[in-house]
């Protein structure tokens, strides 16, 4: 009986560490989730920059304005 239970418990550890080594595998070559999580970075990656990108154009749009008018009031006077 000791030795049916021994071998019960030797086969479900295996089956533990096989299930781990098939879990340990879809993680590290499941490379199509890989690639539409980087894909999916990206994307979200280059939207931020073209926000930052207006916003930097609008930002220097408004100072040159402003210095045209500094400059149109320090050199009038």
């Amino acid at each position: 009986m000791h030795v049916r239970a021994a071998n019960i418990v030797r086969a479900g550890e295996s089956l533990m560490k096989l299930v781990s080594d098939l879990k340990q595998f879809l993680i590290l070559n499941d490379f199509p989730s890989v690639n539409d999580a980087i894909s999916l970075q990206n994307q979200q990656l280059r939207s931020l920059q073209d926000e930052c990108d207006k916003k930097l154009t609008s930002l220097r749009d408004e100072i040159a304005i402003d210095l045209y008018e500094l400059e149109e009031e320090y050199y009038s006077s």
